[in-house]
């Protein structure tokens, strides 16, 4: 979300941080909000906080300028209270078209929890939550997110 609190920035700063960090040296690539992801199957273009595309870019046939991916394999979306409602429905359905997309991070803005949407082995979507001083798993990456790095304010201690 373009123009968010300096909370929201903050918290996908540090998810798109603890992702880079774990992904160097893999065939994967972090991405801010400034990459548009389209949903093929829908139309829907968008801009999760942050992208995670591993492998090949697949690149969106309708975008002449090839500034559009259409292949993530993690999306994350930093909740606010303007967008929760759509980003939990209308969009999460979306989402759920995306044939290379493995994970849905939905990072809450109002408490310390982070949700993640999974598709299983054999295609269906389960979901698992994860709160305050635990750990998110994100099994498609290998990746654990723990919340307290999350939601880690570094303004906080000056």
């Amino acid at each position: 979300m373009s123009g968010g609190t300096p909370d929201h920035a903050a918290i996908a700063g540090n998810v798109l941080a603890l992702l880079h960090v774990h992904l160097t040296g893999q065939r994967c690539r972090v991405s801010t909000a400034d990459l548009r992801v389209r949903v093929l199957e829908t139309g829907l273009g968008t801009y999760p906080d942050v992208t995670v595309v591993c492998g090949k870019l697949e690149l969106d046939p309708e975008d002449p300028k090839g500034h559009t991916v259409s292949n993530p394999r993690v999306v994350v979306e930093v909740l606010s209270p303007s967008t929760e409602a759509y980003d939990r429905g209308e969009k999460l359905r979306h989402y759920l078209r995306i044939a290379s997309l493995e994970e849905i991070v939905l990072v809450a803005h109002d408490r310390r929890e982070i949700e993640v949407v999974r598709r299983e082995a054999d295609g269906t979507w389960s979901r698992h939550i994860a709160e305050a001083g635990a750990v998110a798993p994100l099994a498609s990456i290998g990746c654990a997110l723990p919340l307290d790095e999350v939601y880690r304010d570094p303004l906080a201690a000056t």
